[in-house]
């Protein structure tokens, strides 16, 4: 053989070899695995759109030492209420869930939920509560390490009559999604229910419920749109209502991970988190809208003047709210002032 032949034959080989290296690589065995758990179901936009990316981009920059399985619709047992627990015993490794799951047990993120506060878009409204968690809430959530805190756009008030004045409110059974949405609600002639979102569509269907008060983006995955046609929206910012979210991981189970992998996941929570989380409600905001449109629904906005009418009418619950938080301690003032000064930073957020 040849000394050139043998050099091909050795070049080849190499060559040969690897992608068999590279095969390897990619399918090392994870070093750490996470679970996710949730209670929304898999075809959800925050499932599908938000926690399945970002657990994939995570899981990229940690090189395949890190895997995250993602399981929703409370698939590893207990209620939405108890999720954040379920993060802080290690039930599971990271949840996402709603501290107005469990009222009052989190009054400074109720800021952001309290009546006409909130922007009607999702980026400026997640940007302005991450910066206002960790400026003025990381006490709150020190049981676990939260990735990200954030809310989202407008509410939407869905219901089975058209709604254009507080009048058209009186007396309906709407599902309040926290506290403070409940009682201004109630300021404005309906009855809040609170009721965890995946039993909502039964509940309508049921007509136990006359509708409820959830974001656009929602909508699809609890069928709003099939079993109500009429939906109200307030139509500019402040907003009638938003609620918050958080996604929190067990506190022992980061500390134990090496560096490499805590900056796999630190690199892509915050302030990159909360605005992908806003950006989905945002655009998924507007083709639900659309979609809702065309299938013949009525929507309706607000005039100015009524808009105006319902901020008057639910601001006794805001009130409320900054006596309550007096008698915890807190300076509602301040925070409030905090949490519009953080919003209106970040009004033009995209």
């Amino acid at each position: 053989m040849t000394i050139r032949r043998r050099q091909f034959l050795k070049i080849a080989g190499a060559a040969v070899a690897m992608p068999a290296i590279s095969r390897y690589a990619l399918g090392q065995t994870p070093e750490v695995t996470l679970k996710l758990h949730h209670f929304l179901p898999p075809v959800s936009n925050i499932h599908t759109k938000l926690l399945v990316p970002w657990a994939k981009k995570v899981e990229a920059d940690a090189g395949g030492k890190l895997k995250i399985d993602i399981f929703p619709s409370m698939q590893l047992g207990g209620t939405p209420p108890q999720l954040y627990d379920q993060a802080r015993d290690g039930v599971a490794d990271i949840t996402w869930t709603l501290p107005g799951s469990t009222p009052g047990r989190f009054p400074k993120t109720e800021v952001f939920e309290l009546p006409f506060i909130a922007n009607a878009k999702g980026v400026p409204n997640a940007k302005a509560m991450q910066e206002f968690y960790e400026t003025n809430m990381r006490d709150d959530f020190k049981e676990v390490h939260p990735l990200c805190v954030w809310c989202h756009d407008a509410g939407i008030v869905h219901a089975n009559k058209q709604i254009t004045s507080m009048e058209d409110m009186k007396g309906l059974k709407l599902r309040s999604p926290t506290r403070l949405a409940g009682d201004a609600l109630k300021a404005l002639g309906a009855n809040g229910v609170p009721m965890p979102i995946p039993q909502v569509p039964e509940a309508l269907a049921q007509k136990v419920l006359d509708g409820c008060v959830v974001p656009w983006e929602v909508v699809p995955s609890i069928r709003v749109h099939e079993l109500v046609k009429f939906h109200t929206d307030i139509g500019s910012s402040p907003t009638l209502y938003t609620a918050s979210f958080i996604i929190s991981m067990n506190k022992a189970k980061y500390d134990s991970l090496p560096a490499d992998l805590k900056k796999a996941i630190d690199q892509n929570s915050g302030q990159s988190l909360a605005t992908a989380a806003g950006k989905i409600w945002d655009e998924q905001g507007v083709a639900v809208r659309e979609m809702v449109q065309k299938r013949g629904n009525s929507i309706t906005t607000l005039t100015k003047d009524e808009a105006a009418r319902w901020a008057k009418t639910t601001q006794p619950v805001v009130d409320s709210w900054l006596k309550q938080a007096k008698e915890k301690g807190l300076n509602g003032e301040k925070l409030i002032a905090d949490a519009k000064a953080l919003l209106a930073k970040y009004a033009n957020a995209t």
